[in-house]
């Protein structure tokens, strides 16, 4: 039962991620650029998650 607990908290996370149209559609034309910004939306997220 675990297993599904943490996959549907992987999936959720991915869902808030694509939320940001810039990760979705990857407008970023070099990995490093697009990945600072992964970076950014994670660190949102977590902020986010802090404040509550």
């Amino acid at each position: 039962m675990t297993i599904y607990t943490l996959r549907n908290m992987v999936e959720r996370c991915f869902n808030k991620l694509t939320n940001s149209r810039r990760l979705a559609t990857c407008y970023d034309e070099t990995a490093d650029s697009y990945l600072g910004f992964v970076d950014i939306a994670c660190i949102r997220l977590w902020l986010r998650h802090l404040s509550t």
